[in-house]
């Protein structure tokens, strides 16, 4: 009997190889290095072959379980369609994620392909460019498929709400003038948001900061990391990308333009979801703060306490009203 229950356990790099032994089919002996750990945890996978994977374990966020199904049913939709994405593995017997039994409870397993080519240039024009056809050619396909059964809506209570509630009980806002003010700041975006009229509805990627994709050698990018996705505002989907050009102090609005002329060439723009692509902004950023606050009794509250540093960036963001000086 342990003194401590897990609240997020690291499996050992052996105990990876013979998961993924056990269900998938790859040629043997399979090599596993572990990638990254944090928001989720990744692997690199390199059968006998040479052929080479990326295995990710959910974490259990506060949201609830990964929507896995609604995910690779999603990228393999895509992939199907022709829009370059990193396509899930199916397992031995046909399926294309599983559920690992860990100390602190079930998180599900992917296997997906890995993305060859290059990782994105934040200030190249042309990389951006390539993200938004790609994000375009994502958004076509989508409107062939149903989002019925996912578990998550990426509308304001998902994006917005919810990550505020995160921030004032995890308590890493300490001043309570500067939590008022944040608070303060996300119901005016929500009424903002509330009252434009006929916002385009879609599938989203929900995480296309441009980082989120390989340019192959044919300059196309190949996206992957899907699993913030779900049915939501279109607006939103293409706000990440914004977002990543001018948070955390950068000044790269230039990308921006490239991106929506990206996707411009594939598909058109409505006016309304333009412009509240301006406005979300705001949005995702208090969605990361959300997601970091969830995290502090993982994490610890120093890892998360940047946070009560944001209300500047957002104020300004917001009285700045998108003016068109900045673009």
């Amino acid at each position: 009997m342990l003194d401590f229950e897990p609240q997020y356990s690291t499996p050992r790099i052996e105990a990876i190889g013979r998961f993924i032994d056990k269900h998938y089919g790859l040629a043997g002996p399979v090599d596993c290095r572990l990638l990254n750990r944090g928001l989720n945890d990744t692997y690199l996978v390199v059968d006998g072959s040479g052929e080479r994977y990326v295995f990710r374990l959910s974490h259990r966020r506060s949201r609830g379980p990964a929507d896995v199904k609604t995910e690779t049913a999603f990228i393999t939709h895509l992939w199907q369609a022709g829009v370059p994405v990193a396509a899930p593995m199916p397992t031995r017997d046909g399926a294309f994620f599983l559920q690992a039994q860990t100390p602190e409870g079930p998180r599900e397993g992917v296997l997906f392909r890995e993305v060859s080519g290059r990782e994105p240039d934040a200030a190249d024009a042309g990389d951006a460019r390539a993200n938004g056809r790609t994000l375009a050619l994502m958004h076509d396909a989508a409107q062939t498929f149903s989002s019925e059964g996912a578990a998550y809506r990426l509308d304001l209570e998902h994006l917005l709400h919810r990550p505020c509630a995160q921030i004032r009980d995890s308590r890493v806002v300490e001043d309570a003038d500067i939590l008022r003010e944040l608070e303060s700041i996300a119901a005016r975006t929500a009424k903002a948001i509330e009252i434009c009229e006929n916002l385009s509805w879609i599938h989203c990627h929900g995480d296309c900061h441009g980082f989120n994709a390989r340019i192959n050698d044919a300059g196309q990018a190949v996206f992957f990391d899907f699993d913030d996705g779900g049915p939501g505002y279109l607006a939103y989907d293409l706000s990440v990308f914004l977002w990543a050009k001018v948070s955390f102090g950068r000044t790269l609005t230039p990308m921006w333009t490239a991106f929506i002329d990206g996707y411009r060439d594939i598909r058109p723009i409505a006016p309304q979801d333009y412009e509240a692509a301006i406005r979300f902004v705001i949005v995702r950023h208090f969605w990361l703060m959300g997601e970091y606050a969830s995290r502090a009794n993982e994490w610890g509250s120093n890892a998360v306490g940047w946070i009560e540093r944001q209300a500047a960036f957002l104020k300004t963001w917001e009285a700045d009203r998108f003016a068109d000086r900045l673009f």
